[in-house]
């Protein structure tokens, strides 16, 4: 799962690159204003669950290890976190602008609101290629079995998934 929402925050963030695009190349529309909802949908819903899993399971055995440079990554990795909950509020206000635009009068976005954007989807990539560079694979290497399925049921409890709707996971392995 945790694999499954980097993907997923990577086509988000593609999605929110387009969509800057389509607005200067064809002004907004239905499809940029849905777009627009989409993008918001999965930044407020799914990104904080997968910020939560990762500061239950992932970080914690990490940050107890003996390894300096590790424990750092991972306290800045908890500090990108609230970095990017309030980035994301400049972001998703620039976001809700176009999802509610009207049909006609669209008014371009601001050097503010593109750098919003913008300084959003850099603290995440940079905080994605930590994560899949660094922390995940040492996480990866320090977790049980019995840790990996305990966090898998804890993952798809708070989102309401059933445990059967899931393939169980490999052991050992985090998803990444």
């Amino acid at each position: 799962m945790l694999a499954t929402c980097h993907e997923r925050v990577e086509r988000m963030l593609a999605l929110m690159a387009r969509l800057q695009q389509h607005l200067l190349d064809k002004a907004c529309d239905e499809s940029a204003r849905q777009a627009a909802r989409d993008v918001m949908r999965y930044f407020d819903l799914a990104a904080p669950l997968h910020h939560q899993d990762e500061e239950l399971h992932v970080f914690p055995p990490l940050l107890a290890g003996p390894d300096v440079a590790l424990r750092a990554l991972v306290q800045r990795l908890v500090q990108d976190h609230r970095q990017m909950e309030i980035a994301w509020t400049e972001a998703r206000r620039t976001l809700l602008a176009v999802a509610e635009s009207p049909a006609s009068g669209w008014t371009p976005l601001t050097a503010a609101q593109t750098g919003a954007l913008t300084e959003f989807a850099v603290l995440y990539r940079q905080h994605l290629d930590d994560e899949n560079n660094t922390a995940y694979p040492a996480a990866q290497a320090t977790l049980s079995p019995d840790a990996v399925e305990a966090m898998s049921e804890d993952m798809m409890q708070r989102r309401g998934v059933p445990a059967a709707a899931v393939k169980p996971p490999i052991a050992g392995k985090i998803g990444v």
